[in-house]
């Protein structure tokens, strides 16, 4: 999840085939009809930033997006920040699973509906089985819970996620200072990087998406001494830990959605254009917002056609086939 963006939603894709001189020097909106692949934002939420189901099919419209994944985020209310309460729906808590099944079936052509249980819910397994089965479910995801994601009755979930053929996506938030006592109560999500290795490695038969600050300020090795939550504006140093579970785990992957992936990825764009060719299997084009940031940046990035189609579909309809 993110902030809002004002930003305006134009029709971009036109651009896929453009330099990056050239779109650095574009003025917006322009109109060249040029062929595109398809794009499908594996992280949008129902009913929130002010956005509704119609206004949220204007904006895929306009930004040239033909699917997405449908997510909710269930959580008791106790563990949701406060500062969500000013952009989530106020009919319910959180981003609800209701929300997310009336707008995938207004508009089934446009959505894949996606939800979690909570794992310390006796009933979490009937209950992700029941969605799976009544309401074609078929992302977990937004995982965001404040506890850690190596507990026994999470790495459980993750298992049977995996047997239900479910990519999991999950949200990290660490505290500060790192690695310490905080000195105050702060909203973290599943705590560090470190708490998903046990089910990178114990549940190879699920598919990751990893999501949010505390996954995407790993991405440099200095993550641990860097005391922003959003590290920028500076190049990433080696090989961070990101990089490393990438290389030790196949079943992990990138959602690249939010400010989080958008300030790693664009503070050091050469080390961004290398990141995005070497893992081209395992990234996934995602917003959270209903903005164009990252779609720009990868088209910045002039990057070869197969790895931005791999990127902006590709990786998508291998997780999670759809019909043309």
């Amino acid at each position: 999840m993110s902030s809002p963006d004002t930003a305006p939603a134009y029709n971009r894709r036109s651009f896929l085939h453009l330099g990056s001189a050239a779109l650095l020097g574009a003025v917006w909106p322009l109109s060249i009809p040029r062929a595109s692949p398809r794009v499908i934002d594996v992280h949008c939420h129902p009913r929130w930033l002010g956005f509704n189901g119609a206004r949220t099919i204007e904006n895929m419209d306009a930004a040239g997006i033909d699917m997405a994944w449908l997510i909710s985020w269930e959580a008791p209310e106790r563990e949701i920040s406060p500062n969500y309460y000013a952009t989530n729906n106020p009919t319910g808590v959180g981003i609800t699973f209701a929300d997310v099944i009336e707008l995938a079936e207004r508009y089934p052509d446009r959505f894949i509906p996606g939800t979690t249980v909570d794992p310390r819910d006796p009933y979490a397994h009937a209950k992700l089985k029941a969605a799976v089965d009544i309401h074609r479910v078929r992302v977990f995801g937004e995982f965001k819970l404040r506890m850690r994601y190596d507990d026994p009755d999470a790495l459980r979930l993750f298992h049977y996620a995996g047997e239900l053929g479910l990519p999991v996506i999950f949200h990290l938030d660490v505290t500060f200072p790192r690695h310490a006592v905080p000195a105050d109560r702060q909203w973290w999500y599943g705590g560090d990087l470190e708490t998903m290795e046990p089910a990178l490695r114990l549940c190879p038969g699920t598919q990751f998406l990893g999501h949010a600050p505390g996954f995407w300020r790993e991405i440099s090795e200095d993550a641990d001494v860097a005391t922003e939550q959003y590290p920028a504006g500076k190049p990433v140093v080696r090989k961070g830990l990101l990089l490393q579970y990438l290389d030790r785990y196949p079943n992990l992957n990138c959602d690249l959605s939010a400010g989080s992936a958008h300030t790693a990825l664009s503070r050091d764009l050469a080390f961004t254009r290398q990141f995005m060719i070497d893992y081209q299997d395992r990234l996934f084009f995602g917003r959270d917002a209903f903005d164009n940031r990252m779609y720009d940046l990868l088209t910045h990035l002039n990057l070869p056609v197969d790895v931005l189609t791999k990127i902006l579909a590709g990786n998508a309809l291998r997780l999670v086939p759809v019909t043309p």
